[in-house]
């Protein structure tokens, strides 16, 4: 499908579902964002769960989004329940301003829900000149170390910084082996999950999508992933006022109430330290790239560098939608 006429559906669906134009557009971009760098599990195959939460009420499109300045270069953003990307896009927008402003700033959001890939808001710091930091919290799916249990989400952590001339460099990672939409979307199209990912309700091995969404996710390098995993929940959940401590609702499965994630974003000038920022991250990666490589790599690449080239390469084709997806998208039209 044409972006063009993925973008003006997603929209026309967006505007029926209670959004106001400029949201709707902005809702829009990120989740074609996320067909773009080939991450389709945070695309538009999420609409129809968004949509389902504001018809039980548990979204609110027209939620206000209320910003309190705790200091100069820090502050507290409010998102009054309204959709995910609508918080944390204020959130980056409020971090860049204060951190150009200031040198550095610290910004918390509640009252949030999920924003689809944190890669979208680092990459607007980063074209601001700026290094910026985002955590964000989800619902549970990761047990911690020694338990058997679920409780921490996939909480991302994302870290980007400029790099001049060049694609910039972004680090985007769930805290588990795979992320919680792709087991999602591989259920949906009657596909299996890699062999080692998540364990079924029993506590074995699965590579079936429906069984592991019963059962647990594990977390990258075993008790360091689930560490990660808990300081992240510190940070956006605690930290900020959220859900935190298993207490974030799944958006798909659980309709109780809002899910109540909270993010924080924290972004600082890149020469804050130094002046030559770009010579010194240039002659980093330069480093890196003349290693001796491993048999079958071409290039040693850096986080942010595939995934640019991915979207740059993408945005010029059609986007293939599943047919599943497509008629859930009709359907939503309707």
């Amino acid at each position: 499908m044409k972006t063009i006429k993925l973008k003006k559906i997603v929209i026309k669906i967006l505007k029926k579902y209670g959004f106001n134009n400029y949201n709707a557009k902005l809702i829009a971009e990120i989740l074609i964002y996320a067909e773009f760098v080939n991450a389709s599990s945070h695309g538009v195959s999420r609409l129809s769960m968004y949509c389902n939460r504001i018809k039980k009420k548990l979204i609110d499109p027209k939620g206000k989004i209320k910003i309190k300045n705790i200091s100069n270069n820090i502050s507290l953003i409010d998102s009054n329940n309204n959709i995910g990307f609508i918080g944390a896009y204020a959130g980056i927008k409020q971090s860049i301003a204060k951190a150009k402003k200031y040198g550095v700033s610290l910004v918390a959001v509640k009252n949030s829900g999920h924003y689809g890939l944190s890669s979208y808001y680092i990459d607007k710091a980063v074209k601001s000149n700026l290094i910026s930091f985002c955590f964000t919290n989800a619902p549970p799916a990761i047990a911690p170390y020694g338990a058997k249990k679920s409780l921490f989400g996939t909480n991302p952590i994302a870290f980007g910084a400029p790099i001049k001339n060049k694609p910039a460099f972004i680090f985007d990672s769930s805290m588990s082996k795979i992320n919680r939409g792709k087991i999602r979307i591989a259920a949906k199209l009657g596909k299996k999950i890699p062999y080692g990912v998540a364990l079924d309700k029993f506590g074995k091995i699965t590579t079936d999508p429906k069984k592991a969404l019963k059962g647990v996710q594990l977390p990258i390098s075993d008790f360091k992933g689930s560490g990660l995993a808990w300081m992240v929940d510190i940070l956006s959940g605690v930290l900020t006022g959220s859900a935190h401590g298993g207490s974030v609702k799944d958006p798909f499965e659980d309709l109780t109430g809002p899910q109540n994630i909270g993010h924080l974003f924290i972004t600082f000038k890149a020469n804050l330290f130094v002046k030559d920022f770009s010579k010194r991250i240039l002659n980093n990666i330069k480093k890196v790239k003349k290693l001796p490589k491993i048999k079958g790599v071409r290039e040693i690449m850096y986080p942010g560098q595939s995934k640019y080239q991915r979207y740059k390469k993408n945005k010029k084709k059609d986007i293939n939608l599943p047919k599943k997806i497509y008629d859930e998208l009709q359907n939503l039209l309707k």
